[in-house]
């Protein structure tokens, strides 16, 4: 009697796996991309704090400009390294009356409460 696989026994193996494979790899995907979209609301989130903080120690108003990247990032500001986009986006942070943005289409929540409201107007 010969010993090893039949073809039969291979060609089972391999669909086997290929199977396994197909339900697997979308959710794999899904996963890294729901991670990027966390990471970049995060880091939106830590521009929106940082903008905040600024506008309230500087006495800023809503028709007052945004501060600038350099006004927020430093080693002695509100963010100490810039935060980069998973994504590879660029951040706005917009005006004083709208919260930061992604390139690449993430924007805070919408029950992400506002702060704009108790600048002075």
């Amino acid at each position: 009697m010969k010993q090893g696989f039949t073809l039969v026994e291979i060609m089972i193996v391999v669909a086997i796996i290929g199977i396994i494979l197909s339900i697997s790899v979308p959710s794999f995907i899904r996963a890294r991309e729901t991670s990027r979209a966390t990471a970049c609301q995060a880091n939106l989130k830590q521009y929106d704090a940082a903008k905040q903080q600024w506008a309230m120690e500087n006495r800023k108003n809503i028709s007052d400009p945004a501060p600038e990247n350099s006004d927020l990032i430093g080693s002695t500001l509100y963010i100490k390294v810039t935060p980069q986009c998973p994504n590879s986006g660029t951040y706005n942070l917009g005006d004083m009356n709208s919260d930061p943005a992604c390139s690449i289409g993430t924007s805070l929540s919408a029950t992400t409460t506002a702060w704009h409201h108790i600048l002075i107007r």
